[in-house]
């Protein structure tokens, strides 16, 4: 399933142009030898250009005959065809004549009856190699030399006369053609169904995995006996075809490389693309807000919400019309060794993924201050999670469950909930994202395990007799009383920084202290709210029949929402008769 998405993304790009053909790449090539027909050294031109503070070689598309197009490996036998670094088109450094052997033989392998330009070429290392020093005009270059006696610049040729680099004649496309035709090794694709197919026997590797060897690293890959079955060797194990293999590591490296359709989430690199392109509403576009509220706009800050808004209104508005035809794919991506490990693979319809989307934002809607935003993205989620708000302290796993759930629409999972709670304990803070993580995680555990639980409200709920969130409450208040009892001056410690953590776990053994605490501060304020606060706290209690000797992780989490909510209803303006009210009652 994977790998036919890829290669249906690969088809999609081919036929609008936006990625290279089957059996090409395109490469940034600093230098071109410019020869005569008869294999003569002409010139050499320089194809470097400036790109920031560094000297970039322009992009050139160029034959790619097997994996060594991203990365060749320690024999000096894999040549790539009319290009290469130095070290293979001028034999610099370490085994340098093997190398030159090796890409001579390369040209001869596809070209059993080479045109005039490649036989100029060979000609050219005939030629060469035969005087005393070997590339001299090359390699004596003031501007390059040096460089290139390093191996690492990359080197093709030029006709003198001809505008085309060798490279982009046509005549490489039927070489390259006519030489997969040849091949032997012949099987039933199973990515395109087609049969008596050149099965490929190692697969391109992908770069740019975060963590991965800068080398690149193999998605489908089969190098030890107890991965192989029935005798079967490499990639024989799961038959792909030549050029369906190439076209779906093609479609990767493309969603790798591109800056729309890869978002980087802790340990993980998260690609992204649609079935179908959509004129109407794109889910490519709607998904990086998700993760990380991305501005792409800088004239309207506003854009990824108008754009999840707009996605909400044509799904529900049956304007959308493909939302249910049309896939949208998200793979999440990990590094393991010289292999990519696909932490998760995810297919859901557009229509699914809109639903589960505005109910992800649904479950995490909670009341919060003017200045909070109005979505939270999931960076902003897990980073809440994480110690000092670093997405590298996020644990693994869990950015791939979390986007697993929002997705799916299932609940989230329960390492969410035991990061949040850790963090708040270990803070003793709880903020808007905190307050959002634990409604949404309990609101979605308690549709599935507790059906009869009261779901929690985006605000304070008064008729809400869950124990935990009542004293959470509670607590709440007994922090603002003791607050506003400090008035006119600001208390640098409040019960919360002292007590939170011991009052959201074991209720026992602190309230009743604070609640004799309470006495003490309550006498400072006016007579009015005295008789408002200890009427809230009359109410408040009248459901709670006694304090908890401990509380679960769930309960811990109702707790603090009680104590969000309250702080948040206190704190929230009031009309000038709910103040009137609140002094006077």
């Amino acid at each position: 399933m994977i790998l036919k998405a890829l290669y249906n993304y690969y088809e999609r790009k081919l036929s609008i142009e936006q990625i290279d053909p089957i059996g090409f790449i395109t490469k940034e090539i600093d230098f071109v030898i410019v020869i005569d027909s008869d294999g003569n050294f002409i010139d050499l031109e320089n194809h470097q250009i400036p790109k920031g503070k560094k000297l970039r070689g322009t992009p050139f598309r160029v034959p790619a005959i097997g994996k060594q197009a991203q990365k060749h490996d320690n024999s000096g036998n894999d040549a790539n065809l009319l290009w290469d670094k130095a070290e293979f088109v001028l034999g610099v450094g370490k085994s340098g004549k093997n190398k030159i052997d090796s890409f001579k033989r390369v040209i001869n392998e596809y070209y059993p009856n080479p045109p005039e330009d490649i036989k100029a070429i060979l000609k050219f290392y005939e030629n060469e190699l035969k005087k005393e020093y070997p590339f001299k005009a090359v390699l004596e270059n003031r501007e390059i030399g040096e460089l290139t006696k390093k191996g690492t610049p990359i080197f093709t040729f030029r006709i003198n006369g001809k505008i085309n680099l060798v490279v982009n004649e046509t005549h490489v496309v039927e070489a390259i053609k006519n030489k997969k035709n040849n091949d032997k090794k012949l099987g039933v694709c199973l990515i395109t169904g087609e049969t008596n197919v050149q099965i490929e026997n190692t697969h391109n590797v992908i770069k740019g995995i975060s963590g991965s060897q800068t080398s690149g690293a193999n998605l489908v890959s089969f190098n030890k006996p107890s991965f192989l079955s029935y005798y079967k060797k490499q990639s024989e194990n799961a038959p792909v075809s030549k050029m369906a293999a190439e076209a779906y590591t093609k479609g990767l490296q493309s969603l790798v490389d591109s800056d729309y359709n890869k978002i980087r989430v802790a340990d993980s690199t998260i690609v992204f693309w649609s079935e179908k392109k959509s004129e109407e509403i794109d889910p490519e576009e709607i998904f990086p807000w998700v993760i990380a509220m991305q501005k792409t706009d800088g004239d309207n800050p506003d854009r990824g919400i108008e754009k999840i808004e707009k996605l909400f209104e044509s799904i529900f508005t049956g304007k959308y019309s493909q939302a249910k035809t049309n896939h949208f794919y998200v793979l999440g991506l990990s590094p393991n060794a010289a292999r990519i490990s696909v932490r998760f693979w995810k297919a859901p319809s557009v229509e699914d993924f809109g639903l589960n989307i505005k109910k992800h934002f649904d479950d995490f809607d909670i009341v919060h201050g003017p200045k909070e935003p109005k979505y939270l993205s999931l960076y902003q989620i897990l980073s809440a999670t994480a110690l000092q708000y670093k997405m590298e302290n996020v644990p693994p796993n869990l950015a791939g469950a979390v986007i697993e759930s929002i997705i799916d629409g299932t609940p989230y999972p329960t390492s969410l909930l035991q990061q949040c709670i850790i963090r708040i304990r270990a803070e003793q803070k709880v903020n808007h994202t905190r307050a959002a993580i634990l409604k949404a995680y309990l609101n979605r555990f308690n549709k599935i395990h507790k059906q009869n639980e009261k779901e929690i409200t985006m605000s304070l709920d008064p008729n809400n007799t869950n124990v935990a969130y009542r004293i959470g409450r509670l607590f709440a208040i007994l922090e603002i009383i003791q607050e506003k009892s400090a008035l006119p001056q600001k208390i640098n410690t409040t019960i919360r920084d002292r007590f939170y953590g011991a009052a959201s776990s074991s209720p026992i053994t602190v309230f009743p202290r604070l609640l004799s605490l309470k006495n003490s501060h309550i006498k400072k304020l006016k007579e009015g709210e005295k008789i408002y606060f200890e009427k809230l706290i009359g109410e408040i209690l009248s459901e709670v029949k006694s304090f908890p000797t401990n509380l679960s992780l769930n309960e811990q989490a109702n707790f603090a929402i009680g104590y969000y909510h309250q702080r948040q209803d206190f704190f929230t303006k009031k009309s000038d008769k709910e103040e009137t009210e609140l002094i006077n009652n």
